[in-house]
């Protein structure tokens, strides 16, 4: 009781020691945004799907320290953590799997053919991200494989002007962070580099971790024809008490590396865009069961994926033609797995018809795609929009989606889990209505959603004494929900105030069919309840306060409070982060509870 009271009054007390200025939030920037994570490149405001945007104001609004904390604010998309600093975390949208959402970096795909459990280990510190791009439903036809419930794509920052910003963290758990971020805008280049490193001693036995990220973004001959160069690091290494396995297996112990460099480019005549693209990413996982000695289990798995694509939009009276081609190769190394690869080719096309005064947008498009180790895949689908105003749209997609069991699925095999090479592949037809409101003040959006699956992989035992779980294609399962964002802008005593609270329900009908012999299908979310209030009460002081409701299929339910505050002096910031400030005690993926209360201290300095 005396960690919260002390908590709560830093908070208060912090609060009342404000005095400078501190720039106003744009509130209308939203609508201009382009979302660029298609080959149709249109405006935020007129697009027919369900995207949330996380711009870098909400960023720094967020209470957040990292991508995983931040997704966690969405109501649809549900992150299950293992740990603390997105040390281990799960990326899950609209009940799907984590190996059913794409997670892109500028567009890059960052499947890993080993497992989703990766997916968040190519997450990006937030100091270089722009803004975040959440496509919600079925995308397999705009991003092929993987998209099977949403996609993610972290849009990182184009340009920094001179500069050098360096923070320290330090707070619970012996949290020490520290980092640096270098902006260069030269006459024909730009440059942006970031190095950081996170370490704690953990909130609990073998919960320490250290971790690093590395980021170089640069632009050359940006002048005239751009070539854009982007290269990523990120190495974690991490106690892992009872992160897999079961609760008694205390002494596990993992390394993450995964890495990205890739090559872009954009041609542009008046009517035709080309933009082409070259990739490599590669990703290494090392565990072992026993950290002190790991002779006892150890798996090593090395993942290479090489890729090239061209995406390319040509505009003509009868409307606007998307198409694109991708291809990779995988490459896989594993003392478990075995060594294998895999060759994918994918044909994208899709075309906006636009009638009725521009108020009516009909985008019909499919995705075919080429498995070396499977077969041929088409997977077509619809977008329709209607403009009622200028601040008010209706719209509905419907499509068909699909994923490929990854190597784990296949191939995995320890002494409780048993790979099946004969699986087939994941299938779905899901559906989308929704109705979404611009406004400088006020945005909002409701949209209702079915997905009919089909072979979905999951881990299940013949019987409750069995303790083997083999990797199995389960009967159909049924999705569906409704989801409601809205954000309110507004002054108080001259300052820019927001209010964001979103909701999101779901239910299927999992549970009727494997309660219990399912190793991984029971943690849906059934109800999931975010709000954001974040206030400027002071000149040169802002505050936020984060509130998380959770209601899992289960049973289980939590509520989180987050809360941060911001004290900016010229070119020095002080921010205090409190998590879990009224200590619920909750779990949110495998045997894994989650930190009690904590608080980071952070100070940055920018030289301009």
């Amino acid at each position: 009781m005396k960690r919260k009271l002390s908590i709560i009054s830093l908070i208060f007390l912090f609060t009342l020691s404000a005095q400078a200025q501190v720039e106003p939030i744009k509130t209308d920037s939203l609508q201009e945004i382009i979302i660029t994570s298609t080959r149709i490149n249109l405006p935020f405001k007129e697009n027919s799907r369900t995207i949330d945007i996380i711009t870098s104001e909400d960023i720094k609004n967020s209470a957040s320290t990292n991508v995983a904390d931040l997704l966690q604010q969405v109501a649809g998309v549900d992150i299950r953590r293992r740990g603390t600093a997105g040390s281990q975390a799960d990326l899950y949208i609209r009940g799907g799997s984590f190996d059913q959402t794409l997670l892109l970096i500028d567009g890059i795909k960052m499947d890993d053919a080993q497992t989703g459990h990766h997916t968040m280990n190519a997450a990006l510190p937030l100091e270089v991200i722009e803004r975040i791009e959440i496509i919600k439903g079925p995308a397999a036809r705009v991003f092929g494989q993987n998209a099977f419930s949403g996609a993610i794509n972290i849009v990182t920052k184009k340009e920094l002007s001179n500069s050098i910003s360096v923070k320290a963290e330090t707070g619970s758990f012996g949290q020490l962070n520290g980092g640096v971020t270098i902006g260069s805008s030269l006459e024909n280049s730009s440059h942006i580099v970031h190095v950081d490193k996170m370490s704690s001693a953990g909130y609990r036995h073998n919960t320490d971790y250290d971790n690093s990220n590395y980021f170089v973004k640069s632009v050359f001959n940006k002048n005239k024809k751009a070539i854009e160069m982007i290269a990523t690091f990120q190495e974690r290494k991490f106690g892992a008490n009872g992160f897999y396995a079961r609760a008694s297996a205390t002494e596990q112990y993992e390394e993450t590396q995964n890495s990205l460099i890739g090559f872009s480019t954009q041609f542009n005549t008046e009517k035709l865009t080309i933009a082409p693209r070259i990739y490599w990413k590669r990703n290494q996982d090392k565990y072992v069961y026993l950290r002190n000695d790991p002779t006892v289990y150890r798996n090593l798995h090395i993942t290479n994926k090489i890729g090239a694509e061209v995406n390319a939009n040509y505009k003509s009276k009868a409307g606007t033609t998307g198409f694109g081609i991708d291809m990779s190769k995988i490459y896989i190394r594993s003392n478990n797995l075995g060594d294998r690869n895999r060759f994918m080719t994918t044909l994208f096309l899709e075309h906006e018809f636009k009638v009725f005064n521009d108020n009516l947008d009909i985008t019909p498009g499919v995705a075919v795609t080429y498995f070396s180790d499977f077969d041929f895949y088409a997977f077509p689908g619809i977008d329709i929009g209607l403009k009622i105003t200028d601040q008010l749209k209706a719209y509905g997609n419907i499509g068909y989606t699909y994923r490929i069991p990854t190597y784990t699925d296949l191939y995995y095999n320890d002494s409780s889990t048993i790979g099946n090479p004969d699986l087939e592949v994941e299938e779905a037809f899901a559906q989308e209505i929704g109705i979404k409101f611009f406004s400088p003040k006020f945005t909002g959006s409701l949209a209702l959603f079915n997905r009919d699956a089909q072979n979905l992989i999951d881990y299940i035992r013949p019987n409750t004494t069995e303790t083997i779980y083999t990797a199995t294609n389960i009967a159909e399962v049924n999705t569906k929900g409704f989801e409601v964002d809205a954000a309110y802008h507004f002054k108080w005593s001259g300052f820019n105030q927001t209010l964001a609270v979103g909701y999101n329900f779901l239910d299927d009908d999992i549970l009727d069919q494997n309660k219990d012999l399912s190793r991984y299908s029971l943690n849906t979310l059934k109800h999931q309840f975010t709000t954001r209030l974040s206030t400027q009460l002071f000149k040169n002081v802002s505050q936020n306060i984060i509130y998380k409701h959770a209601e899992r299929t289960t049973g289980d339910s939590y509520n989180v409070w987050d809360a941060s505050l911001a004290l900016q002096l010229k070119q020095i910031e002080f921010t205090i982060t409190a998590s879990n400030i009224f200590d619920a005690d909750y779990i949110e993926a495998g045997f894994v509870p989650m930190p009690p209360s904590n608080v980071l201290f952070g100070l940055r300095y920018n030289f301009n």
